[in-house]
């Protein structure tokens, strides 16, 4: 595995969320209080786009059907879904948010 730039720390700022293809893959990264989590940006309840959603504190909120998961874990934190998302490594070298794929 290895680390990914995919964009700039300044493009995320606190409390938001942006998203990244990494090859073949949606990688949403979501900011809380200055601390960046990487997530896949596939909800598994229906496949829709989490960065689309409300990022509230570390929770993103899918903005199809209301499922939430945490940012930090993946944890399914609301119904619908039931399965989990995947987590990333993720680091901020310099000014660059790298993700490990």
């Amino acid at each position: 595995m290895e680390f990914v730039k995919v964009g700039k720390a300044a493009d995320v700022p606190p409390g938001t969320t942006k998203s990244y293809e990494i090859g073949d893959r949606a990688v949403m990264v979501g900011n809380v209080n200055g601390k960046y989590y990487a997530v896949d940006d596939v909800c598994t309840h229906d496949e829709g786009a989490l960065g689309d959603g409300d990022l509230d504190d570390h929770e993103i909120e899918c903005p199809r059907h209301g499922a939430r998961f945490d940012i930090r874990t993946g944890e399914v934190k609301s119904l619908p879904a039931v399965v989990g998302i995947d987590t990333f490594s993720l680091r901020v070298e310099g000014e660059d948010i790298e993700i490990e794929v």
